[in-house]
């Protein structure tokens, strides 16, 4: 694994669960395998391309024939997650990126997490525990992802303690259910509040009308990593729509080297068989006469191969387990020709477990333990008015009855931690967008006030001027002014005075955000241009008090990132499709004018998808390049390239969907920064991995 400094590789360990050695050759294989029956159908159906072969069949309509009309159809997508309705991703008060289940399939997507690596502006790493994410230049140590919202069907995700968004195995919904993901960037605090920081996910579900029967998925692939699902969708002649579903994965993990931990004592670095993991979801939505209930149960048991926070090095009893759970009931109906009325209830559950074992004597189980409950309800009225105005009006209560937050050691008992509290926040919004000029000006403005039990009020807002000269072109201009709550983990976490202490009086973080966006349809192509800038005052930060010595979160930093990003996407015949995308991105810190650690100034993602025998063969090659970038303790994080290539085929067999993908193909050494609790700078990530994926529709 590529960490700070080139290492030779070091041979793998015999007890491994997954031999090294088979692994690189049949990975190997698989990867030669792969490009001769791509290289071999690649010139087939170069030939009938341009041959006209008689088997292909009628040739398929060409994009560049078509109108503009047709084309802005195909190409300019729906968007509901930037203004709380249904516009023209051109027509949203943000820059919006848009991944579809056809995107999934097509690349290979297992996790929220490499959708999300996919798109302009964004950067994952894994610390072999969860996956976070970087937005435009910007990723806190011990983030959690707290700086973005993530929805499902919007419904929030972020949890009550940590407000922490699951994006990698955590993620309670499985992929395979995702009909799209809206990828809002920028601060969206005038609708969603809190936690719109950088960006909202919005991840919408598939529809029941749409899986239309049984659905039986399975796949498995490198080091035992197997996953399988159920999913049953129908719509009844009653207009009763239900969606079942139920996923359950494993992976054995594999054995990791680590430099830092290179002694004898420390089994000369390697973590044997401590990288495994569990869990899995189960997933309903029921919908009938404006009434939708859905429900999610969500649980993943990880171990911890680093040994975060000073545990004991290779020792595979320190391990960690997160449960999401809740239910939605919401109700939407046209009050009349022009108002909407939606209202929604929800109930909420997270729980936490950690169990770290740890060398003090005699050697000790420590027990992290947080739960948090939490329910809460939304009224919302979208309004029309005067043929330009489309209002947004809203309130939400959210009461978090169950603040849990404990630490103690099992054996002798000792607590460091019991805190039990509760908390409450109640808001209420406007946003209104008009059209101005017959629809050429769009104007959108919002404002809503939120009040918090541990710290009262915060007003926030959002502004955007559109400007589109013809109907495929449009312009820009975004400002937001937002906020980030302190969690209470940040506000309430205190060890006995162990390391850490309280902060209760810690306020919010606020950002402004500047934004230019151009947007431009032209035949089968299109392109979009962005600049920007967003500053950060009081940034949470975990600071050691030289008083006592004691770790505790303060309103400290100042942040400020700039950047620019470009995109080109095209359709051609026979179903060809690429996007490329470029993104220049600066942070740093206002105080010392220092780069911020975890921050990679160049980013670029290419995608291409290309139908080799139509529905039966089709292949999807993803390749990414992140530049270096500083680590949290100051050292340098190598760049490097990843290329991911999947073969899909859809009707080889009636109702049988087949595909394989192999991940990081040319089997990259390469790591991402780790974060404070770690010893070590660099955590790597996987070499070369496969995955084969088997649905059946009935």
């Amino acid at each position: 694994m590529n960490t700070r400094e080139k290492t030779p590789k070091q041979p793998k360990n015999e007890k491994g669960r997954l031999s090294a050695l088979t692994a690189r050759h049949f990975s190997a294989w698989l990867s030669a395998a792969f490009f001769c029956l791509f290289f071999c159908l690649s010139f087939s159906h170069a030939e009938t391309a341009f041959g006209a072969g008689p088997d292909r069949g009628p040739k398929p309509a060409d994009l560049t024939e078509l109108s503009i009309e047709e084309l802005m159809n195909i190409e300019v997508e729906d968007v509901s997650g930037a203004s709380k309705f249904t516009q023209k991703a051109t027509d949203a008060p943000s820059s919006v990126s848009i991944v579809t289940a056809e995107d999934i399939k097509r690349y290979g997507y297992r996790t929220l997490a490499e959708i999300l690596q996919s798109v302009r502006g964004f950067y994952v790493g894994n610390d072999r525990s969860y996956s976070y994410a970087g937005i435009r230049g910007f990723s806190r140590p011990g983030d959690y992802n707290t700086r973005m919202l993530l929805l499902i069907d919007g419904h929030r995700i972020n949890d009550g303690i940590y407000n922490q968004a699951f994006l990698g195995t955590e993620f309670p919904l499985d992929v395979d259910l995702i009909d799209r993901v809206e990828i809002i960037r920028g601060p969206s605090h005038s609708l969603y509040g809190s936690n719109a920081f950088l960006g909202v996910i919005n991840v919408l579900t598939r529809r029941a009308a749409d899986m239309d029967g049984l659905e039986l998925s399975g796949e498995g692939g490198s080091f035992y990593t197997f996953k399988e699902r159920a999913s049953y969708g129908r719509e009844f002649s009653s207009g009763f729509q239900a969606l079942l579903s139920g996923t359950h994965f494993s992976s054995k993990g594999q054995n990791l080297y680590f430099k830092e931990f290179d002694t004898p004592a420390t089994h000369n670095g390697w973590a044997d068989s401590c990288d495994s993991w569990e869990g899995g979801s189960l997933f309903t939505t029921l919908k009938h006469k404006g009434f939708s209930l859905q429900g999610v149960f969500a649980s993943r048991d990880k171990d911890i191969p680093t040994a975060s926070y000073g545990t004991i090095f290779n020792e595979n009893r320190s391990w960690v387990r997160d449960e999401r759970a809740y239910l939605d009931l919401s109700y939407k109906t046209s009050l009349n020709e022009t108002t909407d009325l939606r209202a929604r209830a929800f109930y909420d559950h997270y729980l936490y477990k950690g169990d770290y074992i740890f060398d003090y004597p005699p050697r000790t189980l420590n027990k992290d333990y947080v739960k948090g409950e939490w329910w809460g309800s939304e009224l919302e009225f979208v309004k029309k008015f005067l043929d330009t105005h489309t209002a947004v009006i809203g309130a939400s209560y959210t009461d978090y009855f169950l603040l849990k937050q404990q630490n103690y050691d099992d054996d002798p008992y000792y607590s460091y931690l019991d805190d039990n509290r509760s908390a409450y926040n109640w808001a209420a919004y406007l946003q209104d967008s008009f059209s101005l000029l017959d629809n050429r000006v769009i104007i959108s403005a919002g404002l809503r006030y939120d009040y918090y039990s541990t710290f009262e009020g915060t007003t926030n807002y959002r502004t955007s001027l559109i400007y589109r000269p013809i109907e495929q072109t449009a312009l820009k201009l975004n400002y937001g002014k937002g906020f980030r709550a302190p969690n209470p983990y940040e506000l309430y976490y205190d060890d006995n005075n162990e390391t850490t202490k309280s902060n209760p009086d810690l306020q919010p973080e606020k950002i402004d955000s500047y934004e230019v966006v151009l947007e431009h349809y032209w035949k089968n192509y299109r392109f979009s241009l962005s600049g920007y800038y967003f500053s950060i005052r009081d940034l949470i930060t975990l600071w050691k008090d030289p008083a006592d010595g004691l770790l505790v979160f303060k309103n400290l930093d100042e942040v400020e990132s700039k950047g620019a990003e470009f995109e080109v996407e095209g359709k051609w015949s026979h179903g060809v499709e690429s996007r490329i995308s470029y993104s220049f991105q600066k942070s740093k810190d206002k105080h010392t004018g220092d780069t911020l650690a975890n921050s990679p100034e160049h980013l670029v993602k290419s995608n291409l998808y290309v139908p080799i025998f139509g529905r039966k063969l089709a292949a999807g090659l993803e390749v990414q390049y992140t530049s270096s970038c500083k680590s949290y303790k100051g050292d340098r994080v190598d760049d490097f390239v990843i290329a991911n290539l999947t073969l899909l085929s859809r009707d080889l067999w009636k109702n049988l969907e087949i595909s394989g993908t192999l991940y990081n193909l040319f089997d990259e050494d390469y790591g991402t920064p780790a974060s404070d609790e770690h010893l070590q700078s660099v955590i790597p990530q996987d070499g070369r991995t496969f995955r084969v994926k088997l649905t059946y529709k009935f």
